[in-house]
């Protein structure tokens, strides 16, 4: 699934070559109806011909094409789509599900293997981000962020940074460099991180994002840019999908485990499972407990403050 230096490799593409340009028409190709979301095809054609991009933005995975005091069109690439950038009449591209002319002689086009890729015409984006948390690059997501979330969870800290409510933009290839990176097992309980592991986590967010980002993504099977070229960072990776071959750092052997149904990839030196980390003290309390509670504070006490 595209992440978010896919998605925003994809988006600085978009920006230097639409802005300004006018949307001409809007085709979409038999059998890829599902790629709409809650509007017709024909309804989505009248709003969009005639309509000038403005901006291309992003939030997480979520590319935000604007288009000036009108709607906002939402693209979502999920698991195998990409929006690329070709002149018209250029050969086809394998598994075409939607066209958007341009009034330059150019048009984007939805490409997506297994159609599980969206597009939302909406007038006000919270419709379509009101779930997501902050994006993880942006300077909302601070150090304090990181830990307001993370504060009280038992969860494994791999399964919150994939928590797309809690931090939007982190997949399975950035959470796991950066747990590398920040030297932390992803089963460690996400509330009991100490002050120098969270202050080492946000960071190496930060650090392997931008490191994505440099290297316009990574394509390990089925993202391309704008272009329809693939990216870079796959082969800068230092633990995912480096099942049993050696870590960089220390040659010891990359292992792989399912950490909330989702494939993790470690180093057993360098991100050692701890035998013994603080007790994470939950920030909710659970119901027996509370009914306890509640049951001693309506309990009949004596003047002196004695149960009768």
């Amino acid at each position: 699934m595209p992440e978010l230096p896919e998605v925003e490799t994809t988006r600085r593409d978009l920006a230097a070559r639409i802005v300004g340009r006018t949307i001409t028409d809007f085709a979409l190709l038999p059998g890829a109806e599902r790629l709409l979301r809650g509007v017709p095809a024909a309804a989505l054609r009248d709003r969009l011909c005639g309509a000038t991009i403005t901006d291309v933005g992003r939030h997480g995975k979520y590319l935000l094409i604007g288009l000036g005091d009108g709607p906002i069109l939402v693209v979502h690439l999920r698991m195998t789509g990409s929006l690329r950038h070709r002149r018209l009449g250029a050969p086809p591209d394998d598994f075409l599900r939607a066209r958007l002319p341009l009034d330059d002689g150019s048009e984007l086009r939805f490409v997506d293997v297994r159609k599980f890729g969206t597009l939302d015409l909406v007038d006000d984006p919270a419709e379509a981000l009101s779930k997501l948390g902050p994006d993880a690059i942006d300077p909302a997501f601070d150090l304090k962020a990181l830990w307001q979330g993370l504060r009280g969870r038992r969860a494994p800290v791999k399964s919150m940074l994939l928590d797309q409510r809690f931090v939007a933009g982190i997949g399975n290839i950035y959470a796991d460099e950066a747990l590398f990176l920040a030297r932390l097992h992803p089963e460690a309980p996400s509330g009991s991180l100490r002050p120098a592991e969270r202050a080492a986590l946000h960071a190496a967010i930060g650090q392997v994002l931008r490191d994505g980002i440099a290297n316009r993504g990574a394509s390990f099977r089925d993202y391309t840019d704008a272009d329809g070229a693939e990216g870079g960072q796959q082969y800068f990776v230092r633990v995912f999908r480096r099942t049993d071959q050696p870590c960089d750092d220390c040659d010891a052997t990359i292992r792989r485990s399912i950490v909330g149904g989702r494939a993790s990839h470690w180093c057993p030196r360098c991100q050692p499972a701890a035998q013994k980390r603080r007790r994470v003290r939950s920030t909710r309390r659970p119901a027996a407990r509370r009914a306890r509670s509640a049951a001693a504070s309506l309990s009949p006490t004596t003047p002196d403050g004695s149960a009768p």
